[in-house]
């Protein structure tokens, strides 16, 4: 089974940590603009910002994107 990469739930992530975008810009060292582009889904962040981020939050790299089950052709 293949899957694609849905809408991005750091919001949620973010709530269950109970920190804001600024904090979490702040232990990134990234702008709370960027922050914002990947919670607004503007921008999919890359593995290595997923992995930063799920380290800092507390989860894993998978639980910060929704995944739509694609199908075997996709």
């Amino acid at each position: 089974m293949a899957y694609k990469v849905g809408r991005c739930l750091l919001r949620y992530r973010l709530k269950d940590a109970k920190m804001n975008q600024e904090e979490l810009s702040v232990k990134l060292g990234v702008t709370s603009q960027q922050v914002n582009k990947y919670v607004r889904n503007r921008q999919k962040m890359s593995l290595q910002v997923a992995k930063n981020i799920a380290s800092i939050l507390d989860c894993q790299m998978e639980d910060l994107y929704e995944w739509i089950e694609a199908g075997d052709n996709e």
